[in-house]
């Protein structure tokens, strides 16, 4: 989307040979930049409620600050998932506002003030090793602008830990619960509570463990109703649907 096409699209507008609700479609679906090796998408924001997302794995240093160099020309805050130091130091160096959590990997810069929501999302772990899967999902979450509320290593090993933490469990509008080992913890908090459950396994355990995978396979066969699953240590798409939820 370039001026030609915008300045063409407010013309027609004004003109009467469109409407608003038919140029706020064209709007929603066209604009990107493109660097060649990645498209940045501008208007998801307009059309999804929430910006693009920087997955950072998988890219160099140089790629990942061109996007963020990029992105930072748009009055939207950033979220870099999956991102190391080194990617960090680099885009400090051009925005020294930006920030990292070593724990869930990822990159912020906040452009815009964030007033968080009235509800809070509860983001619970079972053990202490869940916690970088923890951290991305309320990091995400908090981008998004959301309340988050932390309850860590209160799995079912120490039931009583759970149990201490009731009613900042019950209080949440929409509960993010992370496990590994034979991932329960979830379907016994969907047990307790009348609010949406987004279960995350994670890739913590031994041998039959097998990386996450006996997890999630224990939390798609929960039987506490409301209770749903993102894939294997994704924190990111958790802290996201969440957010989606928590804004209802």
């Amino acid at each position: 989307m370039d001026n030609e096409n915008i300045r063409r699209i407010l013309e027609e507008v004004r003109n009467g040979s469109k409407n608003i609700d038919e140029a706020l479609d064209i709007l929603k679906n066209l604009p990107f930049s493109d660097l060649g090796f990645a498209k940045i998408d501008h208007h998801r924001v307009i059309r999804r409620g929430y910006p693009e997302v920087i997955y950072c794995s998988g890219k160099t240093i140089e790629q990942v600050t061109k996007i963020f160099e990029n992105m930072m020309q748009f009055h939207n805050n950033i979220l870099g998932t999956r991102a190391n130091r080194e990617m960090y130091e680099a885009v400090k160096k051009l925005y020294p506002e930006a920030e990292y959590n070593d724990l869930a990997r990822t990159i912020t810069i906040r452009k815009k003030d964030i007033v968080p929501t009235k509800t809070y999302i509860a983001v619970i772990t079972a053990g202490t090793s869940d916690i970088p899967v923890a951290e991305e999902a309320a990091v995400t979450a908090e981008i998004f602008g959301n309340k988050v509320e932390r309850l860590y290593d209160v799995g079912i090993a120490g039931i009583h830990r759970l149990y201490s933490n009731i009613e900042i469990i019950k209080g949440a509008k929409v509960l993010i619960v992370i496990a590994g080992m034979e991932g329960a913890l979830p379907s016994v908090v969907g047990g307790l509570v009348d609010k949406p459950v987004i279960a995350v396994p994670t890739s913590i355990g031994y041998g039959a463990a097998f990386n996450g995978v006996a997890a999630l396979l224990g939390m798609l066969t929960s039987c506490s109703s409301g209770t749903a699953v993102v894939n294997i240590d994704n924190g990111f798409g958790a802290g996201y649907m969440a957010s989606m939820i928590n804004k209802l």
